[in-house]
């Protein structure tokens, strides 16, 4: 009886140390370089526009910082950046978009996706809130996302979704 007691503390010590782990290979999973399409809205209720976009992203066991930039109707380039690093469970770092201004990330993992609160730098369709989802979809493919809320209508509204992908080995 006493080995089993004993047996059974040892493997849930062992748990944190698992899970840490997976967030490790998580986040060195989103290193590399990537690139892709998407749509951008430029506000709540205005015009989406397509983007073509290319990011760099450095990842390690407990940080990713990711740089990109985005052309869209081949008249304008955008620059962006993220840094996040993990403490335990919970995700923080900040975003700089186009305004240049940086704005705080709070969030949590669940599964392959970064779920993050933002805290917009100025105010942005209203309010100063939104969320940014980064979700690795399979082996080579990475999504970008921020939705925020309709403050009318009070639903969540897509505003960016860029979908990157890793360049093929023939193209490297």
């Amino acid at each position: 009886m006493r080995a089993v007691l004993i047996a059974a503390l040892l493997s849930l010590t062992c748990l944190p140390a698992h899970a840490q782990m997976s967030d490790a290979v998580f986040l060195q999973s989103l290193g590399g370089d990537w690139s892709g399409t998407g749509m951008v809205l430029t506000r709540i209720g205005g015009a989406s526009f397509n983007v073509s976009c290319t990011l760099r992203s450095d990842a390690s066991a407990s940080a990713v910082s990711m740089n990109g930039q985005c052309r869209g109707l081949a008249v304008f380039t955008r620059a962006f950046s993220a840094n996040v690093k993990a403490s335990g469970e919970r995700y923080s770092g900040n975003y700089i978009g186009p305004s240049g201004q940086p704005s705080k990330l709070v969030g949590s993992r669940q599964g392959n996706r970064l779920n993050l609160s933002v805290t917009w730098a100025r105010v942005v369709n209203g309010d100063r809130n939104a969320t940014l989802m980064i979700e690795k979809v399979g082996q080579d493919r990475l999504r970008l996302q921020t939705v925020d809320r309709d403050l009318t209508s009070g639903r969540s509204v897509v505003t960016s979704r860029i979908d990157l992908q890793r360049p093929s080995a023939a193209s490297r």
